[in-house]
């Protein structure tokens, strides 16, 4: 299936000129491929389900921008809307009636929000929740899940996914011990270990925060019970409950984790989908809680671009595209038939591999599992995933350039593409 027409000439060359003037050649670390070698494709342009890089090779997409384009790259409503939007201004720092629109919307379809306030990315969404749990609670420790990414803020670079899991670093120069002092951590899906931590600090913890699925050291469901055990939890102990949804909101369903599992937290953090591509992040909860945010309250949090009228804009014709019947059963269907496809191709291969996903996001390990947490996760043969990565980029199929990242399937992918990524996928396999 691979071309001798295949070539990356044009993007090896870009690339070593961006070498010269960005750190790693990238403006943000997974990027650069580090954990998968070779040099990164450098995009042209994007349309649906599809990417053209800049030496004219096309891909079937599944990273979606890290998520945001569930709806499919360029949407042409997404793109008829913010055209209509650009005429008016691209910010206005003011408030603006859009604001209201998307709030509306945001607090309809999350069970936990009463109240919502946007900001510009999910880094922000998360630092300001932090701030909020410790004003809300009068208390200063926060426990957070090894392999759970909630951006990259000084106090939450402990034990961190992502990126940070994928260079192979436990923590970052520069962050002050100071700045996580206040930082517990405890495994995913072990609530003993959690357990633990509050009867050592029964009076000291202001809240949980945690993907509910994790997507940042790979796709890891939460074991049945532990989203529910944790609720009961922090209601005894008198903390908070957080969802970072930036990942899952408006993906697993309509009305984020929280909705597909039942389980209501306090506060709720979103991002990516909700700005229909163009950078944004919020984060929402009860209004007594939120009702603590300046102006309404004592808890300073602000920014320029907030609420921008573009991101706005693209967010709510986003959301009115997933609010329609049929939406996630198909994404259901076609991504199940992903996964089940790769992990069926694998084992005949024999390959040792595990994996699943839910709704549009799924994940696949070099490792015979399970992988219930992101120790699991770490025994996973990174050598093999680098060499299936790059076998699946010749072939036309994008795949997130790291084996602790989830993928992303889109409205725009079609049966036709899971076949042709499905057919990829065979011949690499067999070829580990």
């Amino acid at each position: 299936m691979v071309t001798t027409s295949f070539t990356t000439a044009k993007s090896e060359e870009i690339f070593a000129t961006a070498q010269k003037l960005m750190p790693g050649g990238v403006s943000s670390p997974v990027r650069a491929f580090k954990s998968v070698g070779g040099q990164p494709i450098v995009f042209d342009r994007v349309k649906g389900a599809y990417i053209w890089d800049v030496d004219g090779n096309q891909y079937i997409d599944y990273v979606g921008t890290w998520g945001p384009a569930i709806c499919g790259h360029t949407h042409p409503e997404v793109i008829g809307a913010l055209k209509d939007a650009l005429e008016k201004g691209t910010s206005f720092g003011a408030p603006c009636v859009l604001e209201n629109v998307l709030a509306e919307m945001v607090v309809d379809a999350v069970p936990s929000i009463e109240m919502v306030r946007f900001v510009n990315s999910g880094t922000e969404a998360c630092m300001a929740v932090l701030r909020l749990m410790r004003a809300f609670t009068g208390r200063q420790k926060v426990i957070k899940f090894e392999g759970c990414y909630h951006g990259h803020a000084d106090m939450f670079l402990v034990k961190a996914g992502s990126g940070v899991a994928t260079l192979g670093l436990p923590d970052s120069p520069g962050v002050p011990k100071s700045a996580t002092s206040n930082t517990l951590t405890a495994p995913y899906n072990d609530l003993e270990a959690v357990k633990a931590l509050f009867a050592e600090n029964p009076d000291d913890i202001a809240g949980v925060i945690l993907e509910p699925v994790v997507g940042n050291s790979g796709f890891i469901p939460p074991d049945g019970g532990f989203l529910e055990g944790l609720r009961l939890l922090t209601q005894e102990y008198g903390a908070l409950l957080v969802f970072d949804e930036v990942m899952t909101g408006f993906r697993i369903s309509y009305g984020g984790a929280q909705e597909k599992f039942g389980v209501t937290p306090d506060l709720t953090t979103l991002g990516k989908i909700i700005g229909g591509g163009l950078p944004v992040g919020a984060y929402g909860g009860r209004r007594d809680i939120m009702e603590m945010v300046a102006p309404s309250g004592p808890m300073y949090q602000a920014g320029t671009l907030s609420g921008n009228p573009l991101a706005m804009t693209a967010g709510i014709k986003t959301l009115e595209l997933l609010n329609k019947a049929g939406t996630y059963d198909y994404l259901d269907k076609i991504t199940k038939k992903l996964s089940d496809g790769l992990l069926q191709i694998a084992k005949e291969c024999g390959h040792d591999v595990c994996g699943g996903q839910i709704s549009a996001m799924l994940g696949l390990f070099f490792n015979p599992g399970p992988v219930h947490q992101y120790e699991d996760a770490k025994k996973s043969d990174l050598a093999k995933f680098s060499r299936f990565h790059r076998g699946m980029l010749e072939r036309g199929i994008y795949l997130a350039p790291s084996q602790f990242e989830a993928g992303f399937t889109s409205l725009a992918h079609t049966e036709a593409d899971i076949d042709r990524t499905l057919e990829a996928a065979r011949e690499v396999m067999s070829r580990l």
